[in-house]
């Protein structure tokens, strides 16, 4: 509005003559006494004999009208004009300048059209101005400029419309207000922000370490890491790209998207141990010139009679942060699913921690579900969240339980939102440590998203020898807490470890994809006393390497020129893979060993597949190694190794690819 102004203004200048300084201050004058003698024979009734006959009054038309367009007259009128059009818009102008404007999203509060100042007060402001215009000869424009600047009315003030405005308002732009319930806000400070309270902040962490890199294998040929079967990075990442944004990149971890499906692995014979090995080596879909070797591990799947009693504790997170309805409410849906699986013989605990922990349902018989529902509907959120409180007491509750031949098993659902007492996971690490040696296993359910600290829940889970998932839906506590409810609560084997010794006759290069976070020294292989993850009855664990075999054009790495190791020709064995695991609850290892073979096959069905998802998981934390290999070929192999997929896992993971594909564009 002010540029538009300046043009009315300059207008205005160049449209009229130049006034004579006398002539205009002679004609500014008359022109107040005139409108002195009007104010005052305005305010009482004229007598008609008094008026001028038809005559008098043409003669007075004419005279009025010869001296209106004398070149002095015509000088102090345009000047008259421009003051009265400037103190008419000024008042919009200031309005447009100072006032703030309301946010586009919401209209708590707006501008409303205010009056113009009263007749009384425009008469006051034109006479200032005139006797300011009225200046000595010679006296210039910026003069002028800088009185008519003093003599414009103060900006309006802002008032709160009325709630009942704000529908016609978003029709025509334009509020009526309810000047008398709102109180005026003054301009001389900022407005107050008028945006709606801004949500949560996002403060969601979480478990990341940097990618494995390229290793050399006449360098470093030996490579050792602990099984995962967690799965919660899978879920969090449906969960942002069903809600249409990309996942963080901390976020993904490749072993878990990888592990989330099922694969038709050979079980183990009656008598071997507690899960079976499975190794293959195939073309990576990414690079004609490497191969994929894929390592399976199948676990036994006892009967269900045959299965332990289970005494399970519910550790729930009843605190501020999880009064949302994928939080707390989808938490009881989804262990209402669950209580339908358990034995008559297995018993149920709930632990709540808030402000304070406190016992809700003293170890009741699973068959007793009335009395369990019952006390899972009285749960509210509420409060902070001591979460060292709560642990200490559900541990305290597992243990008090007893049972020879029980499996205790505590049950942590959160969003990880540890706020009161032990909240660093390094210190949570230390302290689950210790309590896992009273053989009480921990596992983590993860709840909705804002402010999921994955990265608490995955040092809860992978220090309490237990598995970690993460629940956004109803159907995903259907596959976690039914379909797979042996494998999530019943282990069959505790620390175990895997170690694979490349042959550098047959490998020039290779990378481990995944498993940044579960990564061991080579020497704690061999050693009891360190932690590594469990495999529940059923479960599955899938590993990916990729290889570079040697003289393959793909070698990243120049060989040493003086380097001892062998470096070309073939070699019968790839490597040597070596596993250790102990039975639960034991302290003492055992060893299985099988090698290698270093002949491709053609990949199976399963083995594309998981192909597949560890080239979506790049793509989404960073396609270092995929070259041009893209979105399209990651759909294209996944689509076609769909396979058997009863519950449309593989289905759904089609859909994510294209979802992500488009965001990332």
């Amino acid at each position: 509005m002010s540029d538009e102004f300046d043009k009315l203004r300059a207008g205005l200048k160049s449209a009229s003559p130049a006034p004579e300084p006398a002539a205009k201050a002679e004609a500014l004058r008359r022109a107040m006494e005139n409108f002195d003698r009007h104010q005052e024979t305005a305010t009482r009734t004229r007598p008609m004999s008094d008026r001028p006959g038809r005559a008098g009054f043409l003669t007075g038309v004419r005279e009025m009208i010869s001296k209106m367009t004398s070149r002095p007259a015509l000088a102090a009128t345009a000047s008259i004009a421009a003051i009265g059009v400037a103190i008419t818009l000024w008042p919009q102008i200031q309005r447009e300048i100072a006032s703030p404007k309301p946010h586009p999203d919401t209209f708590d509060r707006t501008i409303v059209e205010v009056s113009p100042p009263a007749p009384a007060e425009e008469t006051a402001t034109l006479r200032g101005t005139a006797q300011k215009a009225n200046a000595p000869a010679g006296a210039d424009m910026a003069e002028a400029d800088a009185a008519l600047s003093d003599a414009m009315p103060a900006a309006e003030p802002v008032f709160e419309a009325a709630p009942q405005s704000l529908a016609r308002s978003r029709e025509v732009g334009v509020i009526s207000g309810n000047f008398a319930a709102a109180p005026p806000v003054s301009l001389a400070a900022p407005a107050e922000d008028t945006r709606l309270a801004p949500s949560r902040p996002d403060t969601e962490a979480y478990a990341s370490a940097t990618p494995n890199p390229v290793k050399i294998a006449a360098e470093d040929p030996v490579s050792t890491f602990s099984v995962d079967t967690d799965t919660a990075s899978y879920s969090v990442i449906r969960s942002s790209l069903t809600n249409g944004q990309l996942p963080p990149k901390e976020a993904v971890r490749i072993e878990e998207m990888v592990n989330y499906f099922p694969y038709g692995y050979a079980a183990p014979e009656p008598g071997e141990a507690p899960f079976r090995a499975s190794v293959s080596l195939f073309q990576t879909p990414w690079n004609a010139d490497t191969q994929l070797l894929r390592i399976g591990l199948q676990g036994v799947l006892p009967a269900t009679d045959d299965r332990p009693p289970l005494n399970l504790v519910f550790l729930i997170d009843t605190s501020g942060s999880m009064d949302d309805p994928k939080k707390l409410p989808l938490l009881k849906q989804s262990f209402r699913l669950m209580l339908g699986q358990l034995r008559p013989a297995d018993r149920v605990a709930i632990v709540t921690y808030a402000g304070s922990a406190g016992l809700v349902l003293e170890p009741t018989a699973a068959s007793d579900q009335t009395t369990i529902l019952a006390a899972l509907d009285r749960l509210d959120a509420g409060g902070a969240t001591a979460g060292q409180d709560g642990l200490q007491q559900a541990y305290a509750v597992a243990e008090s339980m007893g049972g020879d031949g029980h499996v205790r098993r505590i049950l942590l659902a959160t969003d990880g939102d540890f706020n009161v007492g032990l909240s660093d996971p390094e210190a949570l690490k230390d302290f689950i440590a210790k309590k896992r040696e009273s053989g009480t296993y921990l596992s983590v359910l993860g709840f909705g998203r804002g402010n999921l600290d994955d990265a608490t829940m995955q040092a809860l889970a992978q220090n309490g020898n237990g598995t970690a998932a993460y629940i956004d839906t109803l159907s995903e506590a259907q596959k976690v807490l039914v379909d797979q409810l042996s494998g999530a609560l019943f282990p069959i084997a505790d620390d175990v470890k895997i170690q694979i010794e490349f042959n550098p006759a047959a490998v020039a290069e290779y990378r481990l994809i995944g498993y940044e976070t579960r990564a061991l020294a080579r020497e704690d292989f061999n050693n009891d006393r360190v932690d590594a993850g469990e495999i529940g009855a059923g479960h599955q664990v899938t590993a990916l390497y990729e290889v570079t075999p040697v003289g393959s054009p793909a070698r990243l790495s120049d060989p040493l020129r003086y380097g001892s190791a062998p470096d070309g020709g073939p070699a019968a064995e790839l490597g040597f893979l070596k596993l250790r695991y102990k039975a639960p609850g034991g302290s003492t290892s055992q060893l299985v060993e099988t090698p290698i073979p270093a002949t491709p096959s053609e990949a199976d069905t399963d083995a594309r597949f998981a192909a597949a998802i560890a080239g979506m998981g790049q793509l989404l934390s960073g396609p270092k190694y995929l070259g041009t290999w893209g979105w399209d070929e990651a759909i294209a192999l996944a689509n076609g190794a769909k396979g058997d997929d009863p519950f449309g896992y593989r289905a759904e993971a089609v859909q994510l690819m294209r979802l992500g594909q488009s965001l990332a564009r």
